[in-house]
């Protein structure tokens, strides 16, 4: 059991090490999903929290959640307005944060489908300047960007171990010191009382470590996976000259190098693509995981 403890103690410690934070800061999950719900829910809870704002780009475990509160009447919601590619107008946040005392933010740092990344390091100055609860969704971020926590003003952050390569069932939420989270699974006095119940140990060293391996590769997986979307980008433009590259994704540089959406030229046979690939030996989707079945 001691062993078993200082192992999850050591996972605690590297991945606050890697994201610059506190160990005390870092709570385990199972994942994503979770994270975002007890940022989310606590927070709102713990602080009665009446307006919140975050965009219609969000990922379904933060927009759907904060919805769900509006139609309760817990809160008001707000919607940021996004451009065409995806990016958050900082004008209309502010007037938002301005208008409406103590805000909840959540706008996720790098979107699941179009790419565009958020700029966080401003969105966060914004917060702080309007004394605002700023809850990103580093999902898709963590292990392919640095974070740096101590120089970002953000409150909560999330991340989810098979986003990384490491197992799935297993995620984490950082909580910045002096924020107030009251427990939300009732048990033991596991993850200092936070989240009771038995730990995923393996879960949890695996994150750990392939949080780590993912750091000390980090520049060169990048530039490695930014050649194939370069490469594969030309390619689709000689096959379809009047292919459309949505949000961000087309810029190599700028955007989630680890996505890219396109929208193919419409034809009789495009309702055969997925299937015709499928024939080809090349694993495709209509979706992203969450959507599937819908």
């Amino acid at each position: 059991g001691r062993f078993l403890r200082a192992a999850i103690e050591k996972s605690r410690q590297s991945v606050a090490k890697l994201l610059k934070a506190s160990p005390a800061e870092i709570f385990f999950t199972s994942g994503g999903t979770e994270s975002d719900n007890v940022a989310i829910r606590c927070t709102i809870s713990g602080y009665q929290i009446k307006h919140a704002i975050t965009s219609a780009t969000e990922h379904k475990a933060v927009l759907h959640t904060l919805k769900e509160l509006e139609e309760k009447g817990t809160l008001k919601l707000s919607l940021v307005k996004v451009d065409k590619k995806g990016s958050v107008d900082l004008v209309h946040l502010e007037e938002l944060l301005a208008n409406n005392s103590r805000s909840f933010v959540s706008l996720m740092h790098g979107n699941n489908e179009v790419a565009t990344i958020l700029k966080l390091k401003e969105v966060g100055e914004l917060c702080q300047k309007h004394d605002a609860l700023f809850h990103c969704d580093t999902v898709q971020t963590m292990g392919h960007f640095p974070i740096d926590l101590s120089k970002i003003h953000v409150h909560f952050i999330t991340g989810s171990a098979h986003k990384l390569h490491g197992p799935k069932g297993t995620g984490f939420l950082f909580v910045r010191k002096g924020t107030k989270v009251p427990a939300y699974v009732t048990g033991g006095a596991q993850e200092r009382g936070m989240r009771g119940g038995t730990e995923n140990v393996m879960g949890i060293v695996g994150l750990a470590k392939a949080l780590e391996v993912a750091h000390q590769g980090m520049e060169e997986h990048a530039q490695y996976i930014k050649k194939i979307k370069a490469y594969f980008i030309e390619k689709l433009q000689i096959s379809f000259p009047d292919i459309i590259f949505n949000g961000d994704s087309a810029d190599v540089e700028n955007s989630l190098y680890t996505v890219l959406s396109v929208c193919f030229p419409a034809t009789p046979m495009s309702s055969l693509l997925l299937f015709t690939l499928d024939l080809k030996g090349v694993s495709a989707s209509g979706g992203s995981a969450c959507s599937s079945g819908s």
